[in-house]
């Protein structure tokens, strides 16, 4: 699945000016410079491989059983979770006071969100390797920018997270189609996850609606944004370093160049309550996974995040200069990524424990009890639980496509 930061737009365009030659017509790309880069960056992820050979880690039948197995479970605890859980927390509750609600919603959801990183760390056995900054644990509100090499790197966010008991306060900018998939649609749309249609007319009102309503300071938040806008390709690094060179930007290597819109729009909505901003860089050995590699446990065999806490305060906050100062960011982001391939790990390593695993079973046995409860309930109880079933599944079905959420009529 991919998650997107802010509509498609031209980077930077109009904050960088644009390098000219005697002439005064524009750099043309050096296509045998973008060549070097390839070069180089392939010889980089051969310095990585032969330095720390990878795990033998086969797409093994037994794997591909557990794998699904996993999901399955996953789905039906998210199903059962949002039937009898989240209709009653995140719109009942709602009516009368949204702090309330989020705050058990939270609670609830953030104990399914749980699941993931057991599975990941646990389960699979994937190393999780922390490092830079020793962000403080609490409710510290933030926002979070982060590279997008692949997939599934918001998912690697929740293992943060959960160290720091901010697992069921996380929300997500991502692409609107996924509001559309069964069950996890619904998910996004009871925890708030901001969709976007990648055009900025119509995003910019649903982003501003939405992140207006995220300003109260009693509720815990973090905000995960994806600023390159897509997933690292090199395809689309070679499209970006064309217009990075024809624009007079830095060519990058590791990293798309940033877009500005949605990064923006959060600190102009959100900066009085923000507390910081969590500079966030994802690689992985020995290989980029995919959502199914993730499920089965075949890739990775380590993901190394690297964490830069920034003070909101020392954020510009004209357009121009913050444009700026996320491509300075990208540009650091760049070098950390290619020490990264060379080195085999970001400086400054072990910053976070293991997860414990008996809190992490004790989470595991209270979600699939539960789940185990509300399933008998609804096969082999009263009748009176499958139309209440039938009536949510609609419910949450019209509010997703919608995008329906109560307002609350009493004050609490």
């Amino acid at each position: 699945m991919k998650l997107i930061e802010s509509p498609s737009i031209k980077p930077l365009k109009a904050l960088v000016t644009t390098s000219m030659d005697s002439t005064g017509i524009a750099g043309i790309v050096d296509l045998k410079a973008m060549e070097t880069v390839a070069i180089s960056k392939m010889e980089n992820h051969k310095s990585l491989n032969s330095r720390d050979p990878p795990t033998n880690r086969a797409l093994t039948p037994l794997r591909v059983l557990r794998g699904v197995t996993c999901l399955m479970v996953l789905v039906l605890t998210a199903f059962m979770m949002l039937v009898y859980a989240g209709f009653v927390t995140a719109v009942i509750f709602r009516f009368f006071s949204i702090h309330y609600s989020r705050k058990i919603t939270s609670f609830f959801f953030g104990s399914w969100l749980a699941l993931w990183p057991f599975l990941f760390e646990k389960i699979n056995k994937t190393k999780v390797v922390f490092s830079g900054d020793n962000v403080p644990a609490g409710e510290e509100r933030v926002l979070l920018i982060a590279n997008h090499r692949t997939e599934v790197d918001w998912m690697y966010l929740w293992d943060l997270a959960l160290r720091k008991g901010q697992i069921g306060s996380i929300k997500y900018i991502l692409k609107s189609s996924l509001m559309k998939l069964p069950v996890f649609g619904w998910v996004f749309h009871i925890m708030e996850f901001i969709p976007v249609e990648r055009r900025w007319e119509v995003d910019g009102v649903i982003m501003h609606q939405m992140l207006s309503s995220f300003k109260g300071p009693r509720d815990p938040l973090w905000l995960a944004l994806f600023p390159e806008g897509t997933d690292f390709t090199e395809q689309k690094c070679i499209r970006s370093q064309k217009y990075a060179a024809e624009n007079g930007l830095p060519i990058l290597k590791n990293v798309l160049l940033p877009k500005t819109k949605g990064l923006c729009a959060c600190l102009e909505e959100l900066k009085d309550s923000l507390d910081a901003v969590y500079d966030i860089t994802i690689a992985y050995k020995h290989r980029c996974p995919t959502f199914f590699d993730n499920a089965c446990g075949v890739n990775p065999s380590e993901v190394h995040i690297h964490v830069h806490r920034i003070p909101v305060e020392d954020i510009p906050t004209s357009e121009d200069k913050t444009g700026s100062w996320l491509l300075d960011r990208f540009c650091l982001k760049d070098k950390l990524l290619s020490d990264f391939y060379l080195r085999g790990h970001f400086p400054h390593g072990g910053t976070e424990n293991d997860l414990s695993m008996v809190r992490c079973l004790m989470n595991c046995f209270g979600v699939i009890a539960f789940t185990s409860l509300c399933t008998f309930f609804t096969l082999f109880s009263s009748g009176w639980f499958k139309m209440y079933v039938s009536l949510v599944c609609a419910y949450l079905t019209s509010a997703t496509y919608f995008r329906i959420r109560p307002c609350p009529l009493f004050a609490m």
